[in-house]
């Protein structure tokens, strides 16, 4: 049975991309209860017509369902599996549905104890980036059978434009991992393909033109190029957080007994731009890796950074060096 027009939806966490996903729930004429960690950041729906709750259980208590976009998956767990998490907060029969990118782990734990407490929660992130969570153009990756999920598909399609089905928790999350690992190979590509360009003096908007239109072509190659060449480095897709799934890869890959060389490469890049603080930048910024001192400084970078920081000096790296138990 597909939920009424007038259930009642929570919205936790309403940053870059939970905003407008948010927005497009407002837009479909949804009640809507909104929390965020920082309040600012909700008061744009606050002003369309959502209502603001002081804690995301308070968001849930009488949710028909419940959303979450979160930043890490020590969020999420918190969240959801804490005293006064969603699990125990939410009404029975609610949907608790984390868009999150995070742990496969940790999505089949909350999936197991909201079936046990009469809720249904499934894992389903989101790759699009912030112009697609903009235009309600998701792709959105499915830890549920389509018929499980069928009554709450209207408010997955509000924001989405194509949806994949991965029928079990976690198995969205899995999934999720395998599209960042190609897209940070892609990232690198893309960011050392302009190096060569630049310093051989070659045009590098005619390279990228050139390479985008044959089979070196990547729709991360078109968006890093078109940005980085333009100086942009705002984020569409923070680098701490490609960081952290860069993480949770290579951490699915060693429970798999796999080796990904690439993925870790590509996590390097990454994490040498975080530490000399480029972290809420984009991911386009991973060009600044290969200009001149002067030019990644006036961009932002500080290469002092990452010559005095100690290996756990940043909470996120220290959280996922040394391990938790959902990661």
């Amino acid at each position: 049975m597909v939920l009424s027009n007038d259930c009642k939806i929570a919205f936790i966490g309403t940053g870059i991309m939970g905003a407008p996903i948010a927005g497009h729930l407002l837009d479909a004429g949804y009640s809507l209860t909104v929390h965020n960690r920082t309040r600012e950041k909700a008061d744009g729906l606050v002003a369309r017509g959502a209502v603001w709750a002081d804690t995301p259980a308070k968001a849930a208590r009488d949710a028909d369902v419940v959303f979450t976009m979160l930043g890490y998956p020590s969020d999420v767990e918190d969240v959801y599996l804490a005293t006064d998490g969603l699990i125990r907060a939410s009404k029975k029969g609610a949907w608790l549905i984390d868009l999150t990118t995070s742990s496969p782990q940790l999505a089949r734990d909350i999936h197991d104890a909201a079936e046990v407490e009469d809720r249904h929660a499934f894992d389903c992130p989101v790759t699009g980036g912030q112009q697609g969570a903009i235009d309600g153009t998701l792709t959105l990756i499915a830890g549920i059978t389509s018929k499980d999920a069928k009554p709450v598909l209207p408010l997955l399609q509000t924001f989405s434009s194509q949806i994949y089905w991965f029928e079990r928790a976690g198995a969205g999350q899995t999934a999720k991992l395998c599209n960042q690992i190609s897209l940070a190979a892609s990232l690198a590509g893309a960011a050392e393909m302009l190096a060569v360009a630049e310093q051989s003096g070659i045009s590098p908007e005619l390279v990228a033109q050139m390479v985008g239109a044959g089979m070196g072509g990547s729709v991360q190659l078109s968006r890093v190029a078109t940005r980085a060449l333009e100086g942009d480095y705002a984020p569409g897709f923070l680098a701490e957080h490609l960081r952290k799934d860069l993480m949770l890869a290579l951490a699915t890959a060693e429970d798999l007994e796999l080796t990904l060389p690439e993925t870790e490469t590509s996590f390097n890049l990454i994490d040498m731009l975080c530490q000399a603080g480029g972290s809420r930048k984009g991911t386009q910024a991973v060009t600044l890796l290969y200009t001149d001192e002067a030019t990644s400084t006036a961009a932002g970078l500080d290469w002092s950074l990452l010559k005095a920081e100690p290996q756990d000096a940043d909470p996120a790296r220290q959280r996922y060096y040394t391990g938790t138990k959902n990661l």
